[in-house]
């Protein structure tokens, strides 16, 4: 257990939090009252609503900016949540928030739409800011506390709070791109960085390219190993020892219930007629929403829409632009440009093509509430988001949420990471502008059927895919709790569907606790009937192999499995392998079988002090089982023996799974496993299903296009989870059906 830091002693806290999320900004906005006191207001938002719930009931408290230069305030308690504010002075919010962070990160991860500022004070005070808000989170953490840590702003605190607080459990989530290595590599202080990331254990990007760029980068610069989403980043506690830091992505989402249930009030419906008729109710209105950014690609939509006025494919009389362009980082001289820009290219595209009745396009500089967005969804006919790079974008999703009549036409920007979700939107390239034109007429004149279809499918997607999924997705993967709730996940059937495609297939399987139930007595345990009937429809193809890759010996494996014919086996973790040749023997040296014979007298000792433990013994190692003891009493055993052993035996490998301690004289693990039967097979995908910790092992051997999926509760490196060996069959004929249809399509096209 982590002593506390003696930051934490000087300031006497008084309470400790189980849950910290930090950010920049804090959910709530300072005010001051009619009589110069103090009030705060919460902040609407994404983030906020999916961390309400979790917070309060975890006894959580949010650390954060308070939105004021040079004041100080108090923690307090606002709405169910505790309040720890970091203060700015006015210097570093121009340094380290203007500065640093958005006119050297955001244009350098947003692929250099503008040139980044590159100053060495900026840096200074981005690391002092940050230390800041570390030490802050540090001071408030309980032992053993979960922080999550969000966004570009704050990128060197994972590895400060890692540095004072090992004992806590670290999550960071970017909200913005990573940038490819070409252009991340421009940065003076690439490698702090990324150093500072790593510091994390799990680490959440929006995309899965944008992980991507960030193992990419962790490579060049460090040359760290990287298996898929999984980085061995060197453990500086332990000699010699490295921590696995999950890299991936988590595309975030909205309060999808939340905006349908505005979009359904008969008075946000009124609204909205209104909003139609101030505008001369014109045929078809086209909604832009945005940050006044240069990343949105504002200038590009207005260009697109003043041609098609121009050219006459569309008319001023019959569509109508409304902009609602938000004020962004106004002291920035970038923006102040970018608003001068865009004000002179609405007034005049105004001048060229409104009539005394039309108005071409309605620019409004200013944000709205909640309501009047939601109004404005349901009055536009298109939606246009056309930005230029883009982490997310969830106007894109509030709209489609909100669109409860199945009406209205999406147009999206490839360049978003909602692209990689809303597929039925209409793409586009915004830097094309004709392509651009073509699709906002497509668009205008997309028949009403086929509008419903595509946003029937996109509102599905939003659903199923909500910001409290996000959220406990993400913390999931970080702490290994949650619940999990029957059946097979859609991401993990779309998943299935996708690497049901791939030309030869390797299907790798745990068994005890993932085909077969777990049971008191290992020589009981069998698959349940329906996974085996799964797993001979998926190893009767050709273009498909299935592996069983257990811990148990393969004499104890062959026998409760029964696995059909052309099964490849994988038994002892690794060290036994049965492929197509036949049996594989192990020749251990005398050296070893000397190791062996002394863990065998080392372990029954032990074993025989504990009623219900037992040892099993493999060709290559043994096994000490304390299922059938209480929690206490088998970490008490294991405990034992892992010190006599240690003590006594050299060259010995352990690893602990569930109720069970093992040892081995020849070093080998599930990866290594895997990796060999990937080889021999010619895989070109591979799926691995296994419930314990030394899955683990082989969820790190899975490549990127690969899919891991984990059983159970604990914590994982696995992308997705079922929650029993019953799951588990239902993943293996949702598969096998995916396979059929595969081969169905193949042969169709052929």
């Amino acid at each position: 257990m982590h002593a506390p830091g003696p930051e934490r002693d000087e300031l006497h806290v008084e309470h400790a939090y189980d849950m910290i999320v930090v950010s920049n900004r804090l959910p709530v906005d300072y005010q001051a009252g009619p009589n110069g006191e103090t009030e705060w207001r919460s902040s609407p938002g994404g983030l906020v609503t999916a961390l309400e719930p979790v917070m309060r009931a975890a006894d959580g408290a949010w650390v954060g900016w308070a939105g004021v230069a040079d004041r100080e305030f108090e923690p307090f308690e606002h709405d169910g949540i505790s309040i720890i504010p970091v203060p700015l002075t006015e210097s570093e919010l121009q340094e380290y928030y203007e500065g640093f962070s958005n006119d050297t990160l955001w244009p350098l991860y947003h692929d250099v739409i503008a040139p980044p500022s590159f100053h060495r004070e900026w840096w200074d005070a981005y690391v002092r800011v940050n230390r800041r808000f570390a030490e802050a989170a540090a001071r408030a953490a309980s032992d053993g506390a979960v922080v999550w840590v969000h966004d570009y702003q704050l990128q060197l605190v994972p590895r400060m709070l890692r540095e004072s607080r090992p004992d806590l459990v670290i999550g960071f989530f970017n909200h913005i791109p990573f940038p490819a290595y070409g252009i991340y590599s421009q940065l003076p202080w690439r490698r702090q960085v990324i150093d500072g990331l790593l510091g994390a254990d799990v680490i959440g990007f929006q995309r899965a390219a944008d992980a991507g760029n960030f193992s990419r980068a962790v490579r060049r610069l460090f040359g760290y190993t990287t298996r898929g989403t999984v980085i061995d980043v060197p453990d500086n506690r332990r000699e010699g020892e490295t921590r696995r830091v999950v890299a991936r992505h988590f595309p975030i989402s909205i309060d999808a219930a939340g905006f349908e249930e505005i979009a359904r009030r008969p008075e946000i419906q009124e609204r909205a007629r209104e909003i139609r008729a101030s505008l001369g109710d014109p045929e078809t209105i086209m909604l832009g929403v945005d940050r006044l950014d240069y990343t949105k690609g504002i200038r590009h939509r207005m260009k697109a829409f003043g041609e098609l006025l121009r050219d006459g494919r569309l008319s001023v009389q019959s569509a109508t632009l409304v902009q609602v362009a938000s004020p962004s980082r106004e002291r920035v001289e970038t923006y102040r440009q970018l608003r001068d820009e865009i004000e002179l290219m609405v007034g005049r595209l105004n001048g060229d093509h409104s009539t005394l009745g039309h108005q071409a396009i309605a620019y409004l500089h200013h944000g709205y509430p909640r309501e009047e967005m939601v109004a404005l969804y349901l009055a536009a006919d298109v939606m246009l988001v056309t930005a230029l790079r883009d982490g997310m974008n969830l106007v894109a999703k509030e709209y489609v949420a909100c669109r409860f009549d199945d009406d209205g036409v999406l147009l999206l920007s490839e360049f978003t990471g909602a692209s990689d979700e809303l597929r039925q939107a209409v793409l586009v390239n915004p830097h094309d502008i004709e392509g651009l034109k073509d699709a906002m007429v497509e668009a205008v004149r997309m028949p009403k059927r086929e509008r419903a279809r595509r946003m029937r499918a996109l509102r599905k997607r939003v659903r199923d895919n909500d910001v409290a999924n996000w959220s406990a997705t993400f913390l999931e993967t970080l702490t290994g709790a949650g619940i999990i709730q029957p059946g097979v996940p859609d991401p993990l059937r779309t998943a299935l569907g996708r690497i049901a495609e791939t030309e030869r297939l390797l299907v790798a399987l745990d068994f005890d606790g993932t085909l077969a139930p777990l049971v008191d007595r290992p020589e009981d345990a069998r698959a349940t009937e329906r996974a085996r009937s799964a797993i001979q429809r998926l190893a009767e193809a050709d273009d498909t192999r299935v592996a069983i890759v257990s811990g148990r010996a393969l004499a104890s494996l062959g026998e409760v499995a029964s696995p059909p014919d052309g099964t490849l086996l994988s038994g002892s973790h690794g060290v036994e392998l049965q492929l197509d040749a036949g049996e594989v023997t192990i020749d251990l040296r005398d050296s070893e079988f000397a190791r062996l014979q002394q863990l065998a007298d080392i372990l029954e000792e032990v074993a025989a002090g504990a009623e219900g433990a037992w040892v099993e013994r493999k060709p290559a190692g043994l096994a000490l089982h304390t299922r059938q003891l209480s929690s206490a009493a088998g970490t008490a055993l294991q405990q034992a023996a892992r010190q006599r052993v240690e003590w006594e035996v050299q060259g010995i490998t352990m690893r602990a799974g569930k109720s069970v301690l093992e040892f081995s004289v020849r070093t080998s693990d599930k990866g290594e496993s895997l990796t060999r039967l990937r080889q021999h097979v010619g895989a070109t995908a591979v799926i691995y299903v296994g419930d314990d910790v030394t899955d683990e092992d082989a969820f790190a051997a899975l490549d990127a296009e690969d899919v891991g999926v984990k059983v159970g509760q604990g914590k994982s490196i696995a992308t997705h989870r079922v929650r029993s060996p019953e799951d588990v069959a239902t993943l293996l004929e949702v598969l096998a059906d995916a396979r059929d249809s595969a081969r169905e399509a193949v042969a169709h096209w052929s």
